[in-house]
């Protein structure tokens, strides 16, 4: 039998990056501006085209045998009145449950199950939040630095971004009076 050798990844807890970096993805407006709920303000962003996320995954196979980790940082900022936001996504492992250590920042984490029902909790530095397996889940920026957390979830999880690039999620995350505001999506 081959074996995967044990190791050691790191946090670089000054620039929020993952060392070895791993693989990453780069998220800007462009590839989600249909994902916010105000399409006019999110047209009118396109032209700065900002990064909303990045992530970077260690390098593991993506077996049900093996642990993915990754780091994500979501940058601060809105698009009209709803904050920055990663896609979200169900797993296409539909029985995969996931944890985020939030190491940084401050925010939401917007949940729901295949059926619609909807749950959104805090996140804020120490936290460690639990998605259930079935649960779709998008995390947002509410504060004014960088969102960051640290994830784990079964290797072969994958992710079923289209079922939430089709229908959005019920809830989403805005600021009102200065305020988070957790509202009914009216696009869902």
């Amino acid at each position: 039998m081959e074996y995967l050798e044990p190791f050691n990844s790191y946090i670089d807890m000054e620039n929020w990056k993952l060392e070895p970096e791993g693989e990453g993805i780069i998220r800007k407006l462009s590839d989600m501006d249909d994902m916010y709920y105000d399409q006019e303000a999110a047209k009118e962003s396109l032209e700065e085209d900002p990064i909303i996320y990045e992530f970077y995954t260690v390098k593991v196979p993506e077996t049900a045998s093996n642990l993915l980790h990754c780091i994500s940082t979501i940058n601060p900022g809105k698009i009209g009145d709803e904050y920055f936001m990663t896609k979200g996504h169900f797993h296409e492992v539909e029985d995969t449950a996931e944890i985020y250590l939030t190491l940084s920042g401050e925010g939401q984490m917007v949940m729901e199950t295949p059926e619609g029902e909807a749950s959104v909790i805090e996140m804020k530095k120490g936290s460690i939040s639990y998605i259930p397996p079935y649960w779709a889940h998008r995390t947002v920026n509410t504060g004014d630095k960088p969102l960051v957390f640290f994830a784990v979830y079964r290797g072969d999880a994958g992710h079923d971004y289209g079922s939430i690039e089709e229908k959005s999620m019920a809830k989403i995350v805005v600021e009102e009076g200065g305020e988070v505001s957790i509202k009914d999506n009216p696009n869902y």
